[in-house]
């Protein structure tokens, strides 16, 4: 248990980070940067599977590229269901998943190390 409040709070950082380092993606604190970090969990674990399987035909038409799209509606979807975190625009979103991703996975490769 202590090691999921672990990720969730590494997420919840790199929100943070992300929305210092993204224009347009924005959270008004700490509190906000975590219900955000739990609402994209959720999305990611049950919605982005349904996306992906109704997506799966243009995912592979465009060589995956299309997975860019998807995840930053699921980005956009958990801006939308979360008070205090804003994504002003579909160009924030990529760029916040990018992001995101990189600073997330940095900082869960950190974590593994210490």
């Amino acid at each position: 248990m202590l090691h999921f409040f672990a990720l969730w709070l590494l997420t919840a950082l790199s929100f943070i980070i992300t929305a210092y380092v993204v224009p347009g993606f924005q959270l008004t604190g700490l509190l906000p940067a975590m219900a955000a970090a739990a609402v994209f969990g959720f999305i990611n674990a049950l919605v982005r599977p349904i996306l992906f399987l109704l997506t799966f035909p243009i995912t592979v038409v465009t060589l995956g590229l299309f997975l860019l799209v998807l995840n930053a509606v699921c980005l956009l979807l958990a801006s939308a269901l979360t008070p205090g975190f804003e994504i002003k625009g579909f160009g924030s979103a990529v760029l916040g998943w990018i992001v995101l991703s990189v600073v997330s996975w940095s900082l869960n490769r950190l974590a593994l190390a210490i």
